[in-house]
């Protein structure tokens, strides 16, 4: 019988050391995203680099150079503002020969599914701005390459580069200038959820506050009960 009164009290305790360190590990993950959220508001407001070298995601960058614009492609299935349409890539070559892949920004599907929209890329020089992007991480699919043509699904850059025969460089740039192409650049910033993961470490700590609690109410009960029989002998 002591052992069965016992068993309540050891899954409290456990449950609530569970709970607390449930509840740390979300505050560990706030503040690393908290970090990271950091590093991304300092890349994205320090001054601009001309150089497509030594990247970091989200750094910003102003570089010179021609479109390429026979190795556009067009990934699909991407939705703005509801409607649903193509993020067009281009690759812009610098003078140095460096090829960069620069997302330029959303267009609309159009009339005809089966044709892929006609986009205005300019001939010449061109200076563009931008953020540093990593690549987006492959979905799931059954398909086995990335895309056909110039339709795409997401960004492979080994396909990639295989298909338009240019040494683009890991990075992607995401295009930050003024439209002036008829293309929607409201790129938006990642959800880091700090929030939810603070919210999520204030519900463990209360599951864990509550645990205890109830451990110490039913010891309690349990001690009145001992005690009110001891006297009552």
């Amino acid at each position: 019988m002591r052992l069965k009164g016992v068993v309540p009290y050891v899954v409290g305790v456990l449950v609530c050391v569970l709970t607390i360190k449930l509840g740390l590990w979300q505050t560990d993950r706030a503040e690393e995203k908290r970090a990271l959220g950091a590093r991304i508001e300092a890349a994205a407001t320090a001054p601009s680099t001309t150089a497509a070298a030594n990247l970091t995601e989200w750094q910003v960058l102003r570089l010179t150079g021609q479109w390429r614009s026979e190795a556009t492609i067009y990934l699909d299935n991407r939705v703005q503002y509801g409607q649903p349409g193509y993020h067009v890539l281009t690759p812009l070559q610098m003078v140095d020969g460096t090829v960069v892949l620069v997302k330029r920004g959303w267009t609309g599907i159009g009339l005809n599914r089966s044709a892929l929209p006609v986009v205005n890329t300019p001939t010449g020089e061109v200076t563009i701005n931008g953020r540093v992007r990593l690549p987006e991480a492959k979905p799931y699919t059954l398909a086995d390459a990335p895309g056909e043509g110039a339709r795409w699904q997401y960004v492979d850059l080994a396909a990639y580069r295989a298909w338009s025969k240019l040494a683009v460089i890991d990075e992607v740039l995401e295009q930050t200038d003024p439209s002036t192409d008829g293309l929607i650049r409201d790129w938006p910033r990642p959800d880091l959820g700090v929030d939810r993961h603070r919210g999520y470490a204030v519900q463990w700590f209360g599951l864990a506050a509550l645990s205890a609690g109830l451990c110490g109410w039913f010891g309690w009960r349990r001690w009145r009960r001992h005690g009110s029989g001891s006297n009552d002998s």
